[in-house]
């Protein structure tokens, strides 16, 4: 066993300079499940079921990482639920497992492996965001490693060397966990029985960082945590003076601060220059050989996973829900031996993994109790079943909340087979037609004016990473603006259920040469919609425009996300822009709107709507207003396999 060395990064830092919630909340964001925390059974009684080990793990080329091993006390012989992470596995230490394992898995009775991945805290080797997969598990080229490779040979030796193990391993997590346990698929250790990829990345391309070309700026202070190298082994946060860079003050108004930053370019120069993470999006802007080799979708595609696969995700996750939709359908479509599953419930980031009581999502209400049902009824008889060969009711091919009639519904096919899609069509004076085309001349147009973009919420936040809230929230603000075209139904006469994919086909021409497209589904409450006893008073659900689903494409992507190109001023061009998947009923008394835009704020970068090759370099004077006209023949076509559009590289 080799030395450790661990270093203690002391600050001395003024509070009265730094915002400390800001700072704490955040720590505890990348620490645990990305903003997922709190205890979900005490530690008195793990201390007395468990018993605790650390060990270092020799992978294929000499690297050892950290791994905190927590076996039953009790007699008898256990599967490992192994949970791989980059946000410190030694948080675990002390007998503290956070929110993850749930109670059902702890008193189910397991042997609980955390385990740092590689160039992160206890763990040798260098840190990779986005590790690309070698394809083979080469047990003989010691150079040949990956995250599936660390993770074989992890389950290698765990299943050799912890005592009472029954042969058997499931894996877990959330996020980056998430990504970590869906990297481990492709060519996966024999003993490893059951894996739940739980808001995993799937491609960085189109997830957290990017979609579909654009970037999320939200995710700006992010980069401090992933985008440096240690240089010891240690438990504390190494990169604390690289987020003080952006927590050193108090910033009230996230929207002015961005906009008073300027350009791309300034972050770079102010606060990022030195993160190898960022110079490499900065670098690479294009979905060129640098992304493509880091996507985990073609190495899902060998058709040798055979074992159980369960991928969760939430309906309202702004960070990963590409993931574990195209995770689940990479999976179902090229692996005929897996048995796959989805589960997709009416969550943020990870909120299954914490029971609130009530679920809600900012202002709108789902039900009680919707993570314990998901806790105790689908995860733990998922891994009972296939890790202790407990009999279980199999589980569906697709177990869905129904975010508008908010009920779970389960489904042999996803998307479903039995219902049927729905075209929606742009009309005069803002009247959105269902299944009913209109004239395809007509002319909607705004003035796009990156100077006074459009925000992403009606009310201020400060300073966020990846903000939450405003996925559900009202859009009457944005509707009054000037520079956001809407379109809504008449009141609907029976239920709309929307089951399945979205893609929005849009015919555009504008002034400027580039441009973003923010396409939004809403579904508007009827006027006498009864309150919910969660909100402020001042919250009133009549009229409601809830957001249901949305999705912003970069428009010099819309023929190639790898070979951009500039519109032409005044030519009528196609942009498809495709919004994932939803199951939503729209219920009898609603009605259904869509809104389009080209600035998201600060959630998405601006556009500078002069095209230049890369943004992320952009100058002030690059910045110009664009006059912009979405044409009649657009059509939104929801549900179903909507997505079949002619970009030659798609998520």
């Amino acid at each position: 066993m080799f030395q450790q060395s661990t270093r203690v990064l002391n600050y001395k830092i003024k509070t009265e300079a730094i915002n400390m919630k800001l700072v704490y909340s955040l720590l505890i964001s990348f620490y645990v499940l990305s903003n997922v925390q709190g205890q979900t059974i005490d530690s008195t009684y793990l201390k007395e079921n468990f018993d605790k080990a650390e060990y270092f793990i020799e992978m294929r080329d000499g690297i050892k990482l950290y791994t905190l091993v927590y076996s039953p006390k009790a007699e008898g012989d256990y599967p490992i639920l192994l949970k791989r992470t980059c946000y410190n596995a030694s948080r675990s230490d002390n007998f503290q497992f956070g929110s993850q394992p749930s109670t059902a898995l702890i008193k189910e009775g397991y042997i609980f492996a955390f385990q740092d991945v590689r160039g992160r805290y206890m763990s040798e080797g260098k840190f990779d965001n986005m590790r690309p997969n070698v394809n083979g598990n080469d047990l003989n080229n010691k150079k040949a490693i990956d995250e599936s490779s660390d993770t074989y040979d992890s389950i290698d030796w765990m299943v050799k060397n912890i005592k009472n193990n029954n042969g058997k391993v499931g894996m877990y997590g959330v996020s980056y966990p998430g990504f970590y346990t869906a990297a481990a698929l492709p060519d996966a250790h024999p003993a490893l029985k059951a894996s739940s990829p739980q808001a995993p990345i799937s491609d960085f391309y189109f997830d957290d960082f990017h979609h579909h070309g654009a970037f999320l700026q939200s995710y700006t202070p992010a980069f401090a945590v992933f985008g440096y190298q240690k240089d010891t082994l240690t438990r504390s946060p190494w990169y604390m003076d690289k987020m003080m860079r952006f927590y050193s003050q108090k910033i009230a108004d996230g929207y002015d601060f961005y906009l008073e930053k300027g350009p791309l370019k300034n972050i770079t120069e102010e606060f990022h220059h030195d993160n190898f993470f960022w110079n490499q999006i900065v670098e690479h802007p294009n979905y060129d050989e640098f992304w493509q080799k880091r996507s985990l979708l073609p190495a899902l595609t060998g058709g040798d996973i055979d074992h159980a696969v369960m991928t969760v995700g939430g309906w309202y996750d702004a960070e990963d829900l590409c993931g574990p939709l195209n995770i689940y359908k990479t999976v179902e479509k090229h692996n005929p031996k897996a048995k796959n599953t989805i589960v997709m419930g009416p969550w943020t980031h990870g909120g299954w993994a914490r029971e609130r009581g009530q679920q809600t999502v900012n202002h709108i209400y789902f039900g009680d109790s919707i993570s314990s049902y998901y806790q105790n009824e689908i995860e733990a008889p998922f891994f009972a079943h296939h890790l202790k060969d407990q009999e279980a009711n199999p589980l569906p091919e697709a177990i869905m909340f129904d975010t508008g009639k908010k009920e779970w519904k389960k489904f042999e096919a996803w998307p479903p087979e039995n219902i049927t899609p729905t075209e929606l069509y742009f009309g005069e004076k803002g009247k959105l037609y269902v299944n009913a085309p209109t004239d395809p001349q007509l002319e909607f147009e705004y003035t796009s004016d990156p100077a006074k973009p459009v925000p992403y919420r009606s009310v201020t936040e400060g300073l966020t990473f990846t903000p939450r809230q405003f996925i559900t929230d009202d859009q009457r603000e944005a509707g009054r603006r000037p520079d956001v075209v809407t379109f809504c139904t008449d009141v609907l006469e029976e239920d709309v259920t929307i089951a399945g994919e979205i893609l929005a086909n849009l015919v555009v021409s504008m002034t400027g040469t580039d441009a973003d497209f923010v396409v939004k589904l809403i579904d508007k409450y009827p006027p006498d919609h009864p309150e919910y006893e969660h909100n402020p008073k001042n919250i009133k659900m009549g009229n409601y425009e809830q957001l249901v689903r949305h999705e912003v494409f970069r428009g010099r992507y819309r023929d190639s996300y790898s070979n951009p190109k500039p519109f032409v001023p005044g030519q009528k061009t196609e942009v498809s822009v495709p919004l994932q998947d939803i199951l939503h009923t729209f219920k009898k008394g609603h009605r259904i709107m869509i809104q389009v835009h080209s600035t998201w704020f600060p959630y998405i970068d601006r556009n500078p709507q002069k095209y230049v090759d890369n943004i992320y370099k952009a100058e002030e004077e690059d910045f110009i207003k664009s006059d912009i006209i979405v044409y009649g023949a657009s059509t939104v076509k929801a549900g179903g396999a909507a997505v079949t559009n002619k970009r030659e590289i798609r998520p």
